[in-house]
């Protein structure tokens, strides 16, 4: 019901971490864990830690800048923390970070870092209000600010490359140097 649910969470309440033992299933080619299967865990503990903020089933929206920074070995331990930065109306964005640990040595690595836009989803299928966030730390108020200041730089650049708005003359001197040759019609 509606009226039982809290207007702000802070990101504590909803904060979710698993861990898996990476197997050779999970590896590509190169005999590293591939990273199409690190990509998948980390929409799930998006998907967790969103849901449990909304208390709304909630879906993907958009995965910001994914680095790869350090392989995963087949036998570490993965681990993934994820944790609500910032709320909109409807959208949260969950910040994730991505872990490895040699069984062995204990010697843990950090493996990357993403934020994914989760959106909750009501009953009928349309966007639902989600609740704000609480923040209680500067650390807290930091991860929320740099949400904003991403979510703001992403809309200037979608609205700088608009098909509409892209003017070729513009950025000629721009592309001068790269490995390409412009042959426009």
């Amino acid at each position: 019901m509606e009226t039982d649910k809290k207007l702000f969470k802070s990101p504590e309440e909803s904060r979710v971490s698993i861990t898996e033992l990476m197997q050779p299933s999970h590896s590509n080619f190169g005999g590293k864990v591939h990273g199409g299967y690190i990509l998948s865990l980390m929409d799930q503990i998006a998907f967790a830690c969103a849901s449990k903020h909304s208390q709304r089933y909630c879906v993907t929206a958009s995965v910001n800048r994914v680095d790869f920074l350090n392989p995963v070995e087949v036998g570490d331990l993965l681990t993934l923390k994820a944790s609500i930065n910032y709320t909109g109306k409807t959208s949260m964005v969950v910040g994730v970070r991505v872990e490895s640990e040699n069984v062995i040595t204990g010697k843990k690595t950090h493996c990357n870092s993403s934020y994914l836009t989760m959106v909750a989803k009501a009953e009928n299928g349309g966007n639902s209000p989600i609740p704000g966030l609480l923040i209680t730390t500067k650390n807290e108020m930091r991860r929320f600010a740099r949400s904003k200041e991403r979510k703001q730089s992403a809309f200037d650049r979608d609205s700088k490359y608009d098909n509409n708005n892209f003017r070729p003359q513009d950025y000629l001197q721009f592309l001068e140097g790269e490995n390409l040759k412009l042959d426009l019609l």
